[in-house]
């Protein structure tokens, strides 16, 4: 059974007190007393109430807002995934309330809970790199509060989910790489826990194993943040191995674009004795020397699918209480786009 809100009144009832008691409790006012404070208190933490920061929202009409949760601002990806939501949002007479997770699980869990608390109609997140595991995001099931992940998700999780096949555009990446004649390939890879990160790098073995190419762990290595330097460092490691590499698939273009400056730097010719490969198609790919071939991922379409998917549901809700949330998941495609340093 779908739950309500915990309001001021039922804490009052349920300790025989009055509202405003309750409420002068809750903001530690002096003329109640420490036994009250105590009891009020300790009730509001068990039944998970949560102050109402929008008063205004009228009941049964939603606040006409919706949360969204990324893990980085910075990055060109997510600034359009940003704008596909927002257009969307507004065309459809809805906020956007924009919080950051700074890719850390328990700041995620923080914006959960303060989007809880704004009584948004909605949330749409992409997960932190840290996140395995939804648990905290149970509370929104609880209240009918409807999700959409999008870019990095968890497919255990019930929702309606927007993402791109990254196992084959990890896959064209590196086909492209041994196309053009590369014989040893390296691959950069994001953290083992989002589902992105592990398909590129299920994507780069699978285009080794189908040109019969041998596996070798000492050619990947594993960022932890996904930034250039890592990229630029990286590359500076693989360049010592006794047979380094002719041929790197980044996971980003940022990071891409630190292991082709680290080939500069080392005074090697790119694509004659290094090709690379990023992905994401972002602006830094386009204006770096040379300029850096991709995969393309459609930040876009992905933030504007999302906020589509997310407010079909909360307007259906609207109009039918009993109406189940959607749980299906819509893949985007993406393709390669080929530039001077392949």
């Amino acid at each position: 059974m779908t739950k309500h809100r915990i309001t001021l009144k039922d804490i009052a009832e349920k300790l025989g007190i009055t509202v405003t008691t309750v409420s002068k409790a809750l903001k530690d006012y002096p003329d109640i007393s420490e036994d009250t404070k105590k009891k009020v208190h300790a009730l509001a933490k068990k039944l998970n109430y949560q102050p109402d920061s929008q008063a205004v929202a009228l009941r049964g009409k939603g606040s006409k807002t919706i949360g969204l949760i990324i893990p980085e601002i910075v990055h060109y990806f997510f600034s359009s995934v940003i704008n596909g939501i927002m257009n969307y949002a507004e065309s459809n007479g809805y906020r956007v309330l924009i919080t950051l997770s700074n890719n850390r699980l328990e700041m995620e869990k923080k914006q959960v809970n303060l989007l809880f608390s704004t009584k948004v109609d909605g949330v749409l997140v992409s997960l932190a790199n840290e996140t395995k595991g939804t648990k905290h995001f149970d509370i929104l099931k609880e209240y009918d509060i409807p999700v959409v992940m999008f870019d990095k998700v968890d497919n255990k999780f019930h929702c309606n989910k927007v993402t791109i096949d990254d196992c084959l555009g990890g896959y064209n990446a590196t086909k492209h790489l041994i196309d053009s004649g590369c014989q040893r390939i390296a691959h950069i890879r994001g953290p083992k826990k989002p589902l992105n990160s592990i398909g590129r790098f299920e994507g780069y073995k699978k285009a080794l194993i189908e040109a019969n190419m041998e596996f070798d762990p000492s050619l990947v290595k594993e960022c932890t943040e996904v930034v250039y330097d890592e990229g630029y460092q990286f590359c500076k490691e693989l360049l010592k191995l006794p047979k380094p590499p002719d041929g790197i698939f980044a996971v980003t273009d940022q990071v891409g674009v630190g292991a082709l400056n680290a080939l500069k730097d080392a005074k090697l010719n790119i694509p004659e004795d290094m090709k690379i490969v990023g992905f994401s198609d972002s602006q830094i790919a386009q204006v770096s020397q040379p300029p850096l071939t991709t995969i393309h991922q459609p930040g876009y379409e992905i933030g504007e699918t999302a906020a589509k998917l997310l407010i079909e549901d909360i307007e259906l809700r609207k109009k039918d209480p009993n109406h189940m949330f959607g749980a299906k998941q819509i893949v985007l495609d993406t393709h390669l786009i080929k530039r001077g340093s392949t």
